[in-house]
């Protein structure tokens, strides 16, 4: 469940004062914004849901799983930034109905996809087209609305975002129980009809606007940090095997990765401009939340992932009771966050990222000791519902942590990268991890290993009454070490809030 309600703040372009669209086509742009980000919110939070059906399905290893995951996170990621910049030289309508089309292109690809490795390639051009959408959802409000007029509907549109991210799992989650394993396919099936009406929308109904700039795309960084990125988690995850990688694969791509990361940061430093302006990190409030965003988002992402497959093809737990198990952390978010953006600003974002952060690392250490007890709406439910009250002490003040740290004039491009930032955390944290499941379960079946039995999947065949035995003991030990991981990375979110953010009285 990464979806962009609790990734971080969404990326923001520069608005002009005066509209485009008329008082008239204005709900038409508003419809669409709601529409556009709704595929996204669905897919984000349905899709970790839907892992274990989709890997009986097709029949997909664990790496395969984990690069569902990271081939969108990658392209999204590595270019949201350049989407938001797209946006200003272009035209928000015209890149935005780009990305909606990408986005819904690749979606029905996804829908039929017939084999692992074709539905990751989908995924990939999914990314692509969210970089393109996920920018302009607001931007295209922005521009579309006054001023006097803007906090309205930007409300409408956060309304409608929590209602998607509430009740999108749980939708999700009992058709999966009730139409079987072939029904994850459902879960890009109904990007179909939602683009399809905001491409309407958007072009029958809204005037083009005209570019609000003349700024290049850099092209170049953005193809470096794409590539550093998806080396690494290829280093990180391998091919389509449930196997470790061998450390000499692990140093040879994600090595070489991590040099071609360290270039792109090189040109950044030298591009006249850049899409990751480093100037901005001078500032320690600025490098102080974008550092709690990955190892918070890294820790939320990780255990998101991977707690649906202990629970399903673990503990043989429907997915609609995991959904509604869930429930919680949507339901915290959509109450805590306006209060909690009230509290940041009388006593300033350190004090609520750090106490939210803290329970966020209770919770998760909770889940990794209570693991063996198997108790949904006794343990799991509760404890979703801490992390939910943690994070959602976190979103807003974030938000606004991450705004106050800059000049006025770098507000959108700070929004961008701390959204990027949210992004990259999760395909690190899903790769990471990934390795982290396969080495943990081999070792923990012991002699077992090596039988048929992988992290994640419920075999196909009975197993006797001893395997099966230690195959869900090395389940729930696998996930307790992933939980206990990402517990520690959540504890040093709140230190680094504490040592770096604002704090007031």
């Amino acid at each position: 469940m990464t979806d962009q309600s609790i990734a971080g703040p969404a990326a923001e372009t520069g608005v002009p004062s005066r509209t485009f669209c008329p008082r008239e086509r204005r709900r038409y742009v508003l419809v669409a914004a709601i529409l556009a980000s709704s595929m996204g919110f669905i897919d984000g939070s349905v899709l970790s849901i839907a892992i274990p059906a989709l890997r009986a399905d097709l029949s997909a290893t664990l790496a395969d799983a984990q690069w569902v995951s990271n081939s969108y996170m990658l392209f999204l990621g590595s270019l949201i930034l350049i989407g938001g910049a797209a946006g200003d030289r272009f035209g928000l309508k015209r890149v935005f109905g780009i990305g909606i089309g990408l986005f819904v292109a690749a979606s029905l690809v996804c829908a039929v996809a017939p084999t692992p490795l074709s539905l990751i390639v989908a995924r990939a051009v999914q990314g692509v087209g969210a970089a393109l959408m996920v920018p302009g959802s607001l931007a295209i409000i922005a521009k579309a609305y006054p001023k006097d007029e803007r906090g309205k509907a930007i409300g409408i549109w956060a309304a409608a975002s929590s209602l998607t991210t509430i009740l999108g799992p749980v939708i999700g989650g009992f058709v999966l129980t009730m139409l079987g394993d072939w029904s994850w396919r459902l879960v890009f099936a109904i990007n179909l009809p939602l683009g399809a009406i905001a491409l309407a929308l958007l072009w029958l109904r809204v005037p083009a606007d005209e570019p609000a700039g003349t700024r290049a795309l850099d092209l170049p960084g953005a193809f470096l940090a794409s590539l550093g990125l998806m080396l690494i988690a290829f280093g990180l995850t391998g091919g389509s095997s449930e196997s470790v990688p061998p450390v000499s694969h692990i140093l040879s791509y994600a090595g070489t990765g991590l040099l071609v990361f360290i270039g792109f940061l090189f040109w950044e430093s030298r591009s006249k401009e850049p899409m990751l302006p480093l100037r901005l990190f001078a500032n320690m409030g600025f490098s102080g939340a974008n550092a709690l965003t990955l190892t918070l988002y890294f820790a939320l992402s990780a255990v998101m992932f991977f707690l649906p497959m202990t629970m399903i093809a673990g503990w043989g737990v429907s997915a609609a009771e995991v959904s509604i198990s869930f429930l919680p952390l949507g339901i915290a978010l959509t109450i805590l966050s306006s209060w909690a953006g009230s509290l940041a600003d009388r006593f300033g974002p350190a004090p609520l990222i750090a106490g939210g952060a803290t329970l966020v690392g209770f919770a998760f250490a909770g889940l990794g000791l209570t693991a063996p007890l198997q108790n949904v709406w006794g343990v799991v439910l509760p404890l979703i519902a801490l992390m939910g009250v943690g994070m959602g002490l976190v979103v807003s003040p974030l938000s606004t942590a991450v705004m106050t740290a800059v000049e006025d004039a770098d507000t959108g491009t700070a929004s961008g990268v701390n959204n990027a930032v949210a992004r990259v955390a999760g395909l690190l944290a899903v790769a990471t991890m990934g390795f982290v499941a396969a080495f943990a379960f081999n070792r923990f079946l012991g002699d077992a290993a090596g039988s048929g039995m992988f992290f994640g999947l419920k075999p196909e065949d009975t197993l006797p009454p001893e395997a099966e035995a230690a195959r869900l003991a090395a389940t729930n030990a696998t996930f307790a070490v992933i939980a206990y991981i990402n517990a520690g990375l959540s504890f040093v979110s709140a230190v680094i809030a504490w040592l770096t953010l604002e704090k007031k009285g």
